[in-house]
């Protein structure tokens, strides 16, 4: 992708030779903004996510994302159609130009077989045809890490803090025990978090959080799932063991599908009112 951005007019901006229209906000977290434009090439939105660079790290993080969507080719991981950094003085932003999507939503697929380290219902987005689509690919990290000693524990124990989100981390990020392996089962627990919302409405711990209570405490404790006659026993088994506390004894990929198998829904003619 190029690099080349200017400001044309007020509001207007071009990334790769293409015009684009800024038209609202959509929203912002601590370091980055998303606004709404449309392509005046081709009457498209899109979102522009951007991301601000305070030091040369910052800059070969937001690379790294940038990257990261170049790697997959997949209907459900949000493909980058534009990639820019602008410089403001000793300070840089770097702007991912990213298709609009008009609704987010928690769906389960099979796009969750990566190592992602952040997923909750905000990073999940739905296509015109209701497909899950995975976003914001900043906290992406390599499939297995084996952590070798109390330094590099440490480490990453902080990288998780800034990284991943605290109501739906692992209990093994919030205390990195030295000569451990991380690999996908720590994302298994956040797609049990993810599904745990689909159920009730809300994360297991977003309450814990939001009354200032400790998050780190009350995921060292096996989670009670309530019972309810909209969800069968199986799919509460299904996230029970993903929500498992010890992170040997959570299920990994290929087991979690074969769960799933049995939980499709049932064939045409056929009713139910349990999930």
């Amino acid at each position: 992708m190029g690099h080349a951005l200017c400001v044309c007019s007020r509001g207007t901006v071009i990334i790769d030779n293409k015009r684009y229209l800024f038209i609202q906000k959509l929203g912002e977290g601590g370091f980055s903004y998303v606004d709404l434009v449309e392509g005046l090439h081709d009457g498209h939105f899109y979102a522009l996510k951007r991301i601000l660079c305070h030091e040369q790290q910052d800059r070969e993080e937001a690379q790294r994302e940038a990257d990261m969507h170049h790697l997959f080719n997949h209907p459900n991981i949000l493909h980058l159609v534009a990639y820019c950094l602008r410089e403001r003085g000793a300070k840089h932003e770097a702007w991912l130009l990213l298709p609009f999507f008009k609704a987010s939503c928690p769906e389960m697929s099979r796009s969750f077989l990566l190592p992602y380290r952040d997923l909750k219902p905000t990073n999940i987005l739905l296509g015109d045809e209701g497909q899950p689509v995975l976003m914001d690919l900043g906290s992406m990290n390599q499939a297995c890490i084996h952590v070798e000693g109390s330094r590099q524990a440490l480490t990453l124990q902080d990288w998780a803090a800034q990284r991943c989100t605290i109501s739906y981390r692992a209990p093994e990020l919030f205390s990195v025990q030295s000569h451990c392996v991380i690999d996908e089962r720590t994302d298994v627990w956040s797609l049990g978090c993810v599904l745990y919302a689909m159920m009730f409405g809300e994360g297991p711990y977003d309450m814990v959080f939001q009354k200032g209570d400790s998050v780190a405490l009350a995921v060292q404790n096996q989670l009670s799932i309530p019972q309810s006659p909209r969800h069968s026993s199986a799919l509460r088994q299904l996230l029970a063991s993903m929500m498992t506390v010890d992170p040997q004894q959570r299920p990994h990929i290929p087991q979690l599908l074969s769960q799933l198998e049995v939980l499709q829904p049932p064939a045409p003619g056929q009713h139910t009112t349990q999930i």
